[in-house]
């Protein structure tokens, strides 16, 4: 397993990682022991870095995730969890406030039975008043920071333009990681725009969702994906290529995306221990140049296609 620096905070993470929103059945149901099976697996076999949101399965993921952490040293994992988004009883809210994000946190570290976590991120702040985010509730982390209740404060994101607003808005040190989705991945790679004022500023980068919600697979895209249609059409069209040449599209998506040093790490989220596995060896094979140049062709016409001005 390789392990990457994560910006200035000092943590060395594994370049692939955990991501436990399927925890909470996000995607599919789920059998409770299995998913805490999952995360022994992955733990067991070199993955040194998890990320969770009281958001995912509305508390299910992190309430989940705080059962499997019970029998693990907590020398042996970073973790990760949110503020800032939530649900109930199926349906969505969001809050911001200062006040929330601090009750919010504790709330969390009781589910997940832990004194502390590495990153405190604000969930979404594509939802969120940015002004709001850097007045009230980055300040609100960073007071939990100083006291060691989170040892690093992050910001998750998929609209790209806003990380530079909000780093560009707080006092330097503020953000020490950014986690972005759907934005380094075989049909789109923008967040690579944004490698070089990360590092001017000394924040880590990590990646999630290699396979684009679920475009970058042979199963395909669920019903709910905010995709154009015609971007479905043709990730549908390189997966079947992948296939055609005794490959699997999620092979190649997994590798690509942990393939950028710049990178810190690339999450995958999955309940099943032999896919934890699965997802390791991927990411530890060598890289298919040929597949990739060739799926990179066909996705062409559609890439950085996103759902959301970015």
């Amino acid at each position: 397993m390789e392990y990457r620096e994560t910006g200035k905070t000092g943590m060395k993470i594994s370049s692939i990682s955990f991501g436990a929103s399927s925890l909470g059945g996000v995607f599919h149901s789920l059998r409770e022991d299995d998913g805490i099976k999952a995360v022994h697996t992955a733990v067991d076999n070199g993955i040194n870095f998890i990320d969770v949101s009281p958001y995912y399965g509305y508390l299910k993921s992190e309430t989940v995730l705080g059962k499997a952490l019970k029998t693990v040293e907590r020398n042996r994992y970073y973790l990760s969890t949110k503020v800032g988004r939530y649900g109930k009883d199926g349906v969505n809210h969001w809050d911001y406030s200062a006040k929330r994000a601090t009750e919010s946190v504790y709330e969390s570290l009781e589910r997940l039975n832990v004194d502390y976590v590495d990153i405190i991120n604000v969930h979404d702040i594509e939802f969120a008043d940015l002004e709001q985010i850097c007045s009230k509730t980055l300040p609100a982390l960073v007071e939990l920071r100083e006291k060691g209740v989170a040892k690093h404060v992050g910001i998750t994101n998929l609209t790209l333009r806003h990380f530079k607003y909000v780093i560009d808005h707080v006092p330097a040190g503020t953000v020490e990681s950014v986690l972005s989705f759907c934005h380094y991945c075989l049909n789109d790679d923008a967040l690579t725009d944004y490698l070089d004022y990360f590092e001017e500023h000394g924040v880590g980068v990590i990646n999630a969702s290699p396979f684009s919600m679920g475009l970058l697979t042979e199963r395909g895209a669920p019903d709910w994906h905010p995709a154009p249609k015609p971007l479905q059409d043709l990730c549908r069209k390189a997966a079947l290529h992948c296939k055609s040449k005794g490959k699997s599209i999620e092979q190649l998506a997994v590798k690509y995306s942990v393939s950028n040093p710049r990178i810190a790490t690339t999450l995958f989220s999955t309940t099943r221990p032999e896919a934890v596995l699965q997802n390791i060896r991927w990411a530890e094979e060598p890289l298919d140049e040929n597949l990739l140049s060739e799926v990179k062709d066909i996705l062409e016409s559609r890439y950085r296609d996103t759902w959301l001005n970015s």
